[in-house]
Parts: structure tokens; sequence; C-alpha cells
């Protein structure tokens, strides 16, 4: 039960600053270049992927591995309160219901494909990296 715990604990940490970060970067990004198309969401979602794919590889070359709490903190917490799935999903169904069909379909197609490659570029740099 401890473990457990310990566990729930790591998480709540790692959420709480990357829903914090989330807030500022996708704000930030938003008012940057204005809200018409929802980069804001997509900014965190590809550079999250970007390390996850990083740590990804991290836990596989065994740096992270023998650290259950790391992985918790970093990729459980930060990286799954970063990301957004929902914002992504709630902003391309409000493009969609506005008639913006071009650009509900741009923000699923770069939205995929970016995450997809930042992913794999931050596995393969840090497996290089590590090697």
């Amino acid at each position: 039960m401890q473990e457990l715990m310990t566990g729930l604990l790591w998480v709540a940490a790692g959420s709480a600053a990357g829903g914090a970060m989330r807030f500022l970067v996708s704000g930030l990004v938003a008012r940057s270049v204005g809200e018409t198309f929802p980069w804001g969401t997509m900014v965190v979602n590809v550079t999250g992927s970007l390390a996850i794919g990083a740590l990804a590889a991290a836990a596989d070359g065994g740096i992270v591995a023998h650290r259950p709490a790391v992985w918790l903190l970093a990729v459980t917490g930060f990286l799954g309160s970063f990301t957004t799935v929902s914002s992504f999903s709630l902003q391309t169904l409000a493009l969609m219901r506005e008639g913006e069909t071009l650009r509900a379909g741009g923000n699923i197609a770069l939205t995929l494909a970016l995450c997809l490659a930042a992913a794999s570029l931050g596995f393969l740099a840090t497996r290089a990296g590590l090697s």
C-alpha cells in the first residue's frame, strides 16, 4: 500500500507541474500566433511526444529503468498532464462545427504526423546519444 501511495504522489507532483506548464506554453503560443487554429495545443502535444520518445529511449537504455519514480513523475504525471488529447479533440470538433472542415482535417493530420515524427526523433536521437 505504501508503494501505491508513493507512486500516486509522484504522479500527482508531475501532473501539477505538467498541467501548469501546458497552461503557460499553450497560452504563450496562442497569444503569439493567434487562436484561429489550435497551435498552442499542437505545440504541447508535439514537444511532449518528443520528450516521451527521448525518455522511452533512456528507459530502453537502462537509464531510468531502475528508477520507477522517474517514470511516474516525468511520463505518467508531467507528460500525461502536459499533453492533451481532450483539448485536441474539442478544438478539432469546434473547427468542424464552425464549418472549418479543412482546418479540422489539417489539425488531425498535422498533429498525428508531427507527434509520431517527434516521438521517433526523440527516441532515435536519444538512443544515438547513448551509444
